[in-house]
């Protein structure tokens, strides 16, 4: 496994604190706000704009080092899980995401009915539904 530094080299990007600091923030798994990350670089750093971390993550996303994310209705959010083309699932109670593996786990992953002449390489697709707590407060809520 590469170290942070290694990593940012190795997609020839500049190793600096805040940088460090996502990419820790990154790997540590989840789909998270900006918000969010930047609350941790914080603990992290002590002081790093909220713009500084918007930065990054547009560093990281044009790097390959990052996903962005933006369901419907929720502001963007940001994963370490990358190019392997797999898709989400988001609940429409509490807006929890999961991961879902590419089903046929070749890019693209779906094929539409029409493709435009474009060259196809990713597919995204967000499935949509009630998260297993959701489920049992709607059904605590109708008995």
């Amino acid at each position: 496994m590469s170290t942070g530094e290694e990593l940012l080299r190795a997609h020839g990007l500049r190793v600096t604190r805040p940088r460090l600091a996502v990419l820790e923030v990154l790997t540590g798994g989840g789909h998270l706000e900006v918000d969010e990350i930047a609350r941790q670089v914080r603990v992290r750093l002590d002081s790093v704009s909220t713009q500084a971390v918007y930065d990054v993550l547009g560093v990281f996303s044009r790097a390959g080092l990052a996903r962005r994310i933006e369901p419907a209705g929720s502001p963007a959010r940001f994963e370490a899980r990358v190019g392997d083309n797999h898709h989400h699932i988001v609940c429409r109670g509490c807006g929890a995401i999961a991961d879902v593996d590419c089903a046929v786990g070749e890019r693209p992953c779906l094929f539409p009915s029409d493709s435009h002449g474009f060259t196809l390489d990713e597919a995204e697709v967000t499935f949509w539904g009630l998260c297993p707590a959701c489920q049992a407060k709607r059904l605590a809520d109708t008995a």
